[in-house]
């Protein structure tokens, strides 16, 4: 299937024994690390003392159990669909590097057949080619019946599609696509729930964001004004995903904010987001880092929060803890903090 025919909706809420360690139930070696002999070695090297035929004993002993143990289920194996955008690229190295995941197929309708490692700037090769068959790349890991995720980078009307297929062969899914539509989280939510797998939906994948609008929603019971300033070094998407979500959330909690203006219809005061008076300016200078602040006043006092982002790679972190969290739901969740 190519990856545009993904589209859609989607969305809310055995070597000898000496040698080679043994496996236990859940494929975790039981010897100690740097050990070169596993825990039925003790026996084997005690039977050696006594005769051959104990000797001979533990070594089947030990050969059974390793050759009775299951594979290991711990690593998760991750897919990336929209491998070839900014975000695709760092989280294929992302993923690579990080302990108890594997990349396990990037999908993209570009750069067909390009070595993944390569696409995302890695001194090696991984060894897996970008694909635009999605449905291939899940059929695949759902016959070794490992743990899988899906992360999806791609476009708001592929999301539906992307997370239903997934859904389809056992797969949970991360989703961080910023122009996603709530209608579609909503669709997605409902399916999920009676699918009974995971998803996220991330406005935002910094864990330094998450953070702020926290601190801020705290921080807005004690004062009557609040005001949003952020800067981008170009002009798409604003008012920002994160001023949106900070400005949501503080209204939420039902005050009225800024009453001295709050009708002022002044461009120069900023953008008014929901019906509580909170406002945003928004400025747009090249060379800027992005930054979000919101600054919350009471008599005599000024309070300020800020979060600067110079790199994507400050959004790794929440992917990776996105990527162990989501598997253990059974439904769909909206915000990264929700795992924090």
């Amino acid at each position: 299937m190519s990856h545009g025919a993904m589209g859609g909706r989607c969305f809310l809420n055995l070597l000898p024994c000496s040698t080679t360690p043994c496996k236990d139930s859940v494929g975790v070696g039981i010897g100690t690390p740097g050990s070169s002999s596993c825990r039925h070695s003790v026996h084997h090297h005690r039977a050696r003392a006594r005769g051959p035929r104990r000797n001979a004993a533990a070594r089947v002993s030990c050969s059974a159990a390793a050759a009775q143990a299951p594979p290991s289920q711990s690593t998760i194996k991750v897919v990336i669909v929209g491998a070839t955008k900014e975000m695709g690229r760092a989280a294929i190295a992302a993923v690579s590097r990080a302990r108890g995941m594997e990349l396990a197929g990037a999908i993209d309708t570009q750069c067909i057949g390009m070595d993944a490692g390569e696409l995302s700037g890695m001194e090696e090769a991984l060894e897996i080619p970008v694909l635009n068959d999605l449905t291939m790349v899940l059929g695949s890991i759902a016959q070794t019946r490992a743990t899988g995720v899906v992360v999806d980078f791609s476009e708001p009307s592929s999301v539906y599609d992307n997370v239903k297929q997934a859904a389809a062969f056992g797969l949970s899914s991360v989703v961080y696509v910023p122009k996603i539509e709530m209608d579609t989280v909503t669709e997605l939510s409902a399916f999920c729930d009676k699918a009974s797998m995971g998803c996220l939906v991330a406005p935002t994948l910094s864990i330094g964001s998450v953070l702020l609008q926290q601190a801020a929603i705290q921080a807005s019971f004690h004062y009557n004004n609040v005001e949003i300033v952020e800067s981008r070094p170009n002009p798409s998407d604003l008012p920002s995903p994160d001023a949106i979500q900070i400005a949501n959330n503080i209204s939420d909690l039902g005050q009225i904010y800024n009453r001295q203006d709050m009708d002022s219809d002044n461009p120069a005061r900023g953008q008014v987001l929901g019906e509580d008076g909170v406002r945003v300016h928004s400025m747009v200078l090249p060379g800027l880092a992005s930054s979000t602040s919101v600054v919350l006043s009471g008599p005599g006092e000024v309070y300020t929060l800020k979060h600067d982002v110079t790199d994507i790679q400050s959004l790794m972190p929440g992917l990776i803890l996105a990527i162990r969290k989501v598997i253990r739901l059974k439904n769909l969740i909206y915000g990264l903090e929700k795992f924090l």
